[in-house]
């Protein structure tokens, strides 16, 4: 008889988990508390829009091909991607606006265009990057990182050298270019994601290959259609889903969770995985005799920064956009400083605006714009409408300059999303968009464990454990729980019959 498992969450780390364990002959079941899959990468339609609710940046293409590959699929089974080109634009003061080349050629010639020699300081910056998106993505991130140990390897110590874990990625950069623009092009994707510049590992550089060697790409029919990928992919497994179905409780007997609480029924299982998040698994669905982590511990813990959204449908089309754009036209380090030390909502913030309808005419009725705009802040800070709407006409006074275009005449549909929404929806702790913060006191073995400590058949899986946030690094994460639960199933066999 096969062994069951309740995955809790269908966000990108529980689908993964789910499939591949399915694939491995387990009877899987996933609850989701919402009415559909996707966790934070849900969409949403509305007056002829169709919004990605979350993620919507695809890089590093390799890992969704190595994880439908483990399938024997593709991304192309079940959607089309398009390299975007440029890349993305960036928008540092009115007249000075520039567009990231897809090809290296044309950016090494953007940077020598900026400060002479950068280009060649670049390429050289991209090597190293290189190298260490091979040794992290194809090596590291795929160890459960449950002990020292298992990176006590005489290659691994050699790369780990060459790894610069004990190097910020600020000082990494700077060592290599003087342009401030420069620097915060290089330093964006760590601040939206993770942590201050300063505080992040120079490891992180990998981010950068990702970004500009890899490319910027874009799934037809939006970030969704990935998870729409994966969710049919589970189904064709064998998985079952349950949604509407919150867990209310984890039950455990002894050393063993033996069901999983759901509508008052309780649904007996073998395994549990936690997809959801990982804090509100602990605190709301365990007693405290069973949890990994104290709630002094969590608050210890430095968070990835949380989010202002807004979705917004515009009547007609909004020039000098691209599908990705950032505004750098404040103090960079001031708003970082805003987010992770003081924290306070930003005095003049940078902001990020995803125009999908300028890459598919699906997301949005003919001559219309879609327009997501993000603006990171930090986790926990107060939120309501007031604020909201605030920081929505602060944007938008930036947004309308840049674009010399009247937009917010023209917003047919407006919704917003923060802090609040990022807790009742997910569940998420202190209602954080992206997890733990990338420091170095938060790399490797040092994020939470995936294994319950407590509890044998108890496990975790997602942004707040390895290895770490994001969209890739999720769909990893679920593959290396998978594999620790198959790993103890062989144990126990090979155990019981000695």
């Amino acid at each position: 008889m096969s062994k069951s498992v309740a995955v809790i969450g269908s966000g990108f780390a529980g689908l993964s988990a789910a499939s591949y364990l399915a694939q491995a002959g387990f009877d899987v079941h996933v609850f989701e508390k919402n009415s559909k899959p996707g966790g934070r990468a849900r969409s949403f339609t509305a007056e002829g829009f169709s919004f990605d609710m979350g993620p919507s940046w695809y890089w590093m293409p390799d890992v969704f091909e190595k994880y439908f590959a483990d399938f024997g699929k593709t991304p192309s089974d079940y959607y089309d991607l398009k390299r975007l080109s440029p890349s993305y634009r960036v928008f540092f003061e009115e007249d000075d606006v520039w567009d990231i080349p897809s090809k290296l050629s044309e950016l090494y010639e953007l940077f020598d265009s900026v400060e002479p020699g950068a280009g060649k300081e670049l390429k050289a910056f991209l090597k190293d990057a290189a190298y260490k998106y091979d040794v992290g993505m194809n090596r590291l991130v795929y160890k459960p990182s449950e002990s020292l140990l298992e990176f006590v390897e005489k290659d691994i110590i050699v790369d780990s050298l060459k790894l610069q874990l004990f190097t910020s990625i600020s000082s990494l950069i700077r060592k290599h270019f003087k342009n401030p623009k420069l620097h915060q092009l290089l330093e964006f994707p760590v601040l939206f994601l993770g942590a201050k510049p300063q505080n992040t590992p120079a490891l992180y550089s990998l981010m950068n290959y990702a970004d500009m060697e890899l490319g910027t790409w874009y799934p037809d029919g939006g970030m969704v259609k990935i998870a729409d990928g994966m969710y049919d992919l589970a189904k064709n497994l064998g998985v079952k889903f349950h949604f509407n179905a919150p867990i209310e409780s984890i039950i455990a007997v002894g050393s063993e969770v033996i069901g999983v609480r759901v509508e008052n029924h309780l649904h007996h299982v073998d395994f549990v995985v936690g997809g959801a998040d990982y804090h509100h698994i602990e605190a709301e669905l365990l007693q405290p005799e069973y949890r990994n982590y104290t709630n002094k511990y969590w608050n210890s813990r430095t968070m990835a920064p949380s989010s202002l959204l807004f979705y917004l449908g515009v009547n007609k089309k909004v020039d000098n956009l691209l599908h990705h754009n950032l505004f750098f036209d404040t103090d960079f380090e001031k708003h970082a400083k805003e987010i992770y030390d003081l924290p306070e909502w930003p005095s003049e913030p940078l902001f990020y605006v995803c125009a999908p309808s300028k890459t598919d005419d699906h997301v949005a009725p003919e001559g219309c714009e879609n327009l997501f705009v993000l603006m990171p802040i930090a986790p926990d800070l107060k939120d309501n409408d007031v604020l909201r709407q605030k920081y929505y006409h602060i944007i938008m006074d930036r947004l309308e300059k840049f674009t010399q275009t009247n937009i917010r005449d023209h917003v047919v549909y407006k919704k917003s999303f923060a802090v609040s929404d990022f807790k009742s929806e997910y569940n998420s702790f202190k209602g954080n968009a992206y997890g733990l913060a990338n420091t170095l006191k938060q790399t490797a073995f040092l994020k939470p464990k995936m294994r319950n400590k407590k509890l044998s058949n108890l496990f975790y899986t997602g942004q707040l454990t390895t290895p770490g946030p994001g969209v890739p690094p999720s769909l990893i994460s679920g593959k290396v729980v998978a594999e620790l639960i198959q790993k103890q199933v062989k144990k126990h066999a090979h155990e019981s019959t000695i």
